[in-house]
């Protein structure tokens, strides 16, 4: 998990404890609803993560709302929602992992690459930008640059969920 992830889950649950005043969403009491789904997401419930933060209009909800629709390989729903927040937050991780979850799920690794790659130029240390791209780059049989992607995102994540296979593959490669 990124330290802006952690920030962004940080700032909901200062949000949700702090009552009214400060509240930044239209919907004061979805900031509950917003902290409920994503840990839904995190402990693996990605239908019921859906379902809490489908309608949610916050960015961070909708961020969330892409991972679990691609997590549940829906993929052509997830690519709508992470583009829809992406124009707004070109550098928000969760919805970018989404959508490269879901352009890879639809077999559309060109427009992955070239979307990731546009988003590292935006922000150079979104680690899951670095995983898909390297997973695109995978798909293209290009190893060099599968490697090198690999190699950034463990620099930027080395604790993360898919941080072994990723140690497995490029120790595969030795």
């Amino acid at each position: 998990m990124t330290y802006r992830m952690l920030a962004v889950r940080l700032v909901v649950a200062v949000l949700t404890v702090s009552g009214s005043a400060g509240r930044v969403s239209a919907r004061p009491a979805a900031q509950g609803d917003v902290q409920a789904g994503i840990a839904l997401y995190d402990n693996g419930k990605y239908a019921e993560a859906e379902a809490a933060l489908r309608g949610n209009a916050d960015p961070v909800a909708r961020g969330y709302l892409a991972a679990s629709l691609a997590k549940q390989k829906k993929h052509a729903e997830a690519e709508l929602v992470a583009k829809e927040v992406l124009e707004s937050r070109p550098a928000d991780e969760v919805a970018l992992a989404a959508l490269g979850n879901a352009l890879l799920g639809q077999d559309k690794t060109d427009e992955a690459i070239e979307r990731l790659t546009a988003a590292i130029q935006v922000q150079p240390k979104l680690a899951y930008a670095y995983y898909w791209r390297g997973q695109a780059y995978n798909n293209k049989k290009k190893v060099s640059s599968m490697a090198s992607d690999f190699q950034m995102f463990l620099r930027l994540a080395p604790n993360a969920p898919e941080a072994k296979l990723v140690q497995a593959v490029l120790a595969g490669l030795r």
